[in-house]
């Protein structure tokens, strides 16, 4: 009826209905186009160890101390400190007691196996219906450095500067968490902080800030999306740096934007591409890597690893970034997906392994999704430059937390 006074019938040759169905047609198209993607939605469907694919070869012995890491931890929280994502892992009391079982049992691998699967329960972790997600990988990145500016040691890598204030809204809205916003404090409003434009225009120059300085903008900037980094000082020393604070920007991932103007073929995209780039186009770099606004600073670290967003030094091939989001950090899950060295991309392999969430990322996002840590030197850079694959995850609870979660007997 609504549509009868701009497209009259012609009852002899129907070209008013035509054109109705035309415009339907359009309007279909358009609708399909434009609306936007599903809003993510963490569901968990219950499962048995022996569907975990790859199970049956795991290797608990090089699992166990990623996992012991994460339970001196929680062994040391209040029993009701909540684990954090979307409530699913309950509290730290609720894992205490199983930590506490997991330190007393000897080496054993079988004795390990069997603890596992009589006091866990896994669960898939789907995103809506989506059961695939999103697997990258990150490593700790080499720098060269020194603790005085001079060529060709320019680049700067702060310290996180004292005003800067960053935010949990988790803290103030129970819808919120999961999400963070950064900035500083100015007559009673929080405003943003400079975003890395504005950094490296000397927003923070002259205050002594300057935790090292490198000899590459390249790498200081991989190393903002790294998180932690091994500098070699010029004295032959070693100065280890992780993450200690953001600018509280957006994290734009330049790779894509190679990709969308032509420079880098999608289906040839890594870590190793986007640095040839860079190194290729000198005089385009500092535009493209200025369009990631997100800059991180830094801390110096007396350990012998990175340390993660748990506050647990990072295992390689075991700790994995989750988005905090919708997962808990200090759990374990069953990561199954592919890897592929970027030197070789064509060597696919399968990786289906136990994990531990123990950090989180910028550019980790959805429930289904994560960023695998290599560890340290050529290979982590090779494996973790190449790695960009469709995979599955699931998490494992305790017994009694599962069963109260979902009234399965």
């Amino acid at each position: 009826m609504l549509l009868r006074p701009f497209f009259p019938i012609n009852r002899k040759t129907g070209a008013g209905l035509v054109l109705i169905a035309l415009l339907l047609v359009a309007i279909g198209i358009w609708y399909f186009q434009v609306k936007p993607p599903a809003e993510d939605s963490l569901l968990l469907e219950k499962t048995d160890f022996a569907s975990l694919p790859g199970w049956e070869e795991e290797d608990f012995t090089g699992f166990f101390p990623a996992f012991l890491k994460s339970c001196v931890k929680i062994i040391n929280l209040p029993e009701t400190r909540e684990m954090g994502g979307i409530g699913l892992a309950g509290t730290a009391g609720d894992w205490q007691p199983l930590c506490a079982a997991a330190m007393a049992l000897p080496p054993d691998d079988k004795i390990r196996r069997r603890f596992f699967e009589e006091n866990f329960a896994p669960f898939q972790i789907l995103n809506n219906e989506e059961k695939s997600g999103l697997f990258t990988g990150y490593y700790e990145a080499s720098l060269t450095g020194s603790r005085e500016k001079k060529p060709p040691y320019l680049t700067p890598l702060y310290l996180r500067p004292p005003e800067l204030v960053m935010v949990d809204l988790g803290r103030f809205r129970e819808e919120l968490k999961g999400q963070r916003i950064a900035g500083k404090v100015v007559g009673g409003d929080l405003l943003p902080y400079p975003d890395r434009t504005g950094i490296e225009m000397g927003a923070l120059a002259d205050r002594e800030l300057e935790l090292v300085w490198v000899d590459s903008d390249i790498d200081a900037f991989f190393l903002h999306i790294q998180g932690s980094g091994l500098v070699e000082m010029e004295d032959g020393s070693e100065l280890r740096v992780g993450y200690a604070a953001q600018n509280g920007h957006p994290y734009f991932a330049i790779g894509r934007d190679l990709i969308e103007k032509g420079y880098v073929p999608r289906e040839e995209m890594s870590m190793q591409a986007i640095r040839t780039w860079l190194e290729e186009n000198p005089d385009k770099a500092t535009e493209l890597m200025q369009k990631n606004a997100s800059f991180v600073f830094f801390r110096e670290l007396t350990t012998g690893g990175p340390i993660g967003a748990q506050g647990v030094e990072l295992t390689p091939e075991r700790s994995l970034a989750v988005d905090r989001k919708w997962l808990p950090l200090g759990v374990p899950l069953w990561l199954a997906t592919d890897v592929a060295p970027a030197s070789s991309p064509a060597e696919v392999e399968k990786f289906a392994r136990l994990m531990m969430a123990q950090d989180t990322g910028g550019a980790i996002v959805g429930p289904v999704r994560g960023d695998v840590f290599w560890g340290h030197g050529d290979y982590a850079y090779d494996m973790s430059g190449g790695m960009k694959s469709k995979g599955e995850l699931w998490i494992l609870l305790p017994n009694a937390l599962a069963v109260r979660q979902t009234g399965m007997n």
